[in-house]
């Protein structure tokens, strides 16, 4: 009976929303390691507090956490393809990225609509 009261639409979210958490790491990461790790490899390009100095290279600050590992993750892999990403990613371990995706996850940004 519940099943019904969702309704296709709501039962299709959610397994499609399965569907692509299954594809991340699980393991929680640690913010304070990966500022640490951050500043010396990915500052140059995404800048110290996540806001890109390069018009390459996307702004990190406040991005989800779970969207930030699955990426890293899938540049490491060669899922998707970068050529500086490639580089930089391929000696990530699993803690790597889950403690980058924490620090950028963790940066407060705030956005000002124009009059």
């Amino acid at each position: 009976m519940a099943r019904a009261a969702l309704g296709p639409r709501v039962l299709g979210s959610l397994a499609i929303g399965g569907a692509v958490l299954s594809g991340v790491p699980a393991q929680a990461g640690d913010a304070a390691a990966g500022r640490v790790k951050a500043s010396q490899q990915c500052a140059v390009c995404h800048g110290t507090n996540g806001l890109s100095q390069h018009p390459e290279a996307p702004n990190l600050a406040g991005q989800v956490e779970m969207y930030l590992a699955k990426a890293l993750e899938e540049f490491r892999s060669g899922k998707r393809v970068n050529e500086m990403m490639t580089v930089v990613t391929k000696d990530l371990s699993d803690d790597d990225i889950a403690n980058f995706a924490a620090w950028y996850a963790s940066i407060e940004i705030s956005v000002q609509t124009p009059p």
